[in-house]
């Protein structure tokens, strides 16, 4: 089993510093640092345990029963309760817990030796699990890390910069390999800023498909549209075409009052494009219908937003050919 996710920039191999002595000497030394481990191994704070695979199924809505319904899992191939695989990495993660004191590692010497070198700026560019097996609730794991590569110069849209891959190995208490990450980063020279343009651009436009073509075109109207299955009337967002709970093809549009709740949300602050005002909040919005929207959130400082914060519907007109639904607070006198 395996999985990616993570989008990649276009490169090009660098023409520049490293086609010289100087450049020649730093790669030789950033890529003296492939193949050495990443401080001590970390073990996991916790077992694999049901408590944490239940919060994870019902944050990422994940019904599926290996994972939560012993009777379910008992007649499965499993035998028994698994974890999704996906949740490799979240049995190591630190969480809040602070960063113990440590000397340098060779990662933190890796960054120095780039930043030294005027390769200040990183971005993730992706990441690749593979699975050896499921983990089950009594697994302990132990993470071990290694630099696995740091590639010659490359030049990207962001700039020209080192790709630097980590390995990250899990083993579990019997010392057992049950799955790998790679980790990828771009540390970069920041290309110089380009002057904005004198007229704004229009928003990105968003892919309109024969499911959500009618939402966009309720947009239009100022109208915030639902799915409805016809048959047994649940509603669905993001549109689709067959209902997940009894498979129907037949659906209908019911308008959403617009009222809702703040589920969650994240403040974007870079990258910046010119279409967009910055810092741009944006929410996951839990719609009183029981549906859930991702939407900007407007007339609130970023820093004041939270979560179960109570917002109502605003459209915002950013051109003849598209509106969008953005929330605002509910006001003390507002519903």
């Amino acid at each position: 089993m395996s999985a990616s996710g993570g989008p990649s920039s276009p490169t090009t191999e660098s023409s520049g510093a490293e086609n010289g002595s100087a450049g020649e000497e730093l790669l030789e030394q950033l890529q003296s640092y492939a193949g050495r481990q990443v401080g001590a191994p970390v073990a996991a704070p916790d077992e694999v345990n049901q408590a944490m695979i239940r919060h994870w199924v019902e944050a990422v809505d994940d019904q599926l029963p290996i994972y939560t319904d012993e009777e379910a899992a008992a007649a499965s191939v499993h035998g028994g309760i698994v974890a999704p695989p996906v949740m490799l990495q979240a049995w190591i993660m630190r969480g809040f817990r602070p960063k113990p004191a440590e000397g340098g590692s060779a990662q933190d010497d890796l960054m120095a030796l780039l930043d030294e070198a005027g390769f200040t700026s990183v971005v993730a560019t992706n990441c690749d699990q593979e699975y050896e097996r499921y983990l089950r609730p009594g697994d302990r794991l132990t993470l071990t890390s290694f630099i696995e590569s740091v590639s010659p110069e490359k030049t990207t849209a962001l700039g020209v910069g080192h790709f630097v891959t980590t390995r990250q190995e899990y083993r579990d208490q019997d010392g057992e390999l049950v799955g790998t990450m790679t980790f990828r980063i771009l540390k970069f020279r920041p290309a110089a800023r380009q002057e904005a343009p004198a007229e704004r651009p229009k928003r990105p436009r968003p892919v309109v498909t024969q499911d959500s073509q009618f939402w966009f075109e309720g947009a239009k109207e100022h109208r915030l549209l639902i799915q409805k299955c016809s048959d047994c009337g649940d509603l669905r967002h993001p549109p689709g075409p067959m209902c997940h709970s009894c498979q129907s093809l037949r659906w209908e549009p019911v308008e959403a009052s617009g009222r809702g709740t703040v589920h969650s949300y994240v403040v974007n602050h870079y990258p910046q494009l010119p279409a967009f005002d910055y810092p741009l909040a944006i929410g996951l919005i839990d719609l009183e219908e029981g549906t859930r929207l991702v939407a900007d959130i407007v007339g609130i400082e970023p820093d004041d937003i939270e979560i179960g914060m109570a917002v109502e519907l605003e459209w915002a007109d950013h051109d003849p050919d598209l509106s969008l639904p953005q929330f605002h607070p509910v006001t003390a006198g507002g519903a």
